[in-house]
């Protein structure tokens, strides 16, 4: 297992939670199998995309302001 920083979990589980949203239109109960093509790649791009996006706004917030 990878060792991530306090960051890099917290945005897992921000992704976790946009991936709980596509899953919710999937259906959970669908079977990683039986996704299409399509699907795989929501998923995928939802993670990824998601994962990014609050690693971003992770290092925005750490980030001091410029003074001018």
């Amino acid at each position: 297992m990878v060792d991530l920083t306090d960051e890099e979990r917290a945005a897992i589980t921000v992704a976790m939670k946009r991936l709980a949203l596509l899953m919710d239109e999937i259906g959970w109960q669908t079977q990683l199998a039986e996704l299409s093509e399509r699907q795989v790649r929501a998923v995928i791009e939802e993670a990824v995309e998601g994962f990014r996006e609050a690693m971003a706004d992770i290092a925005k917030a750490k980030t001091p302001a410029v003074p001018f």
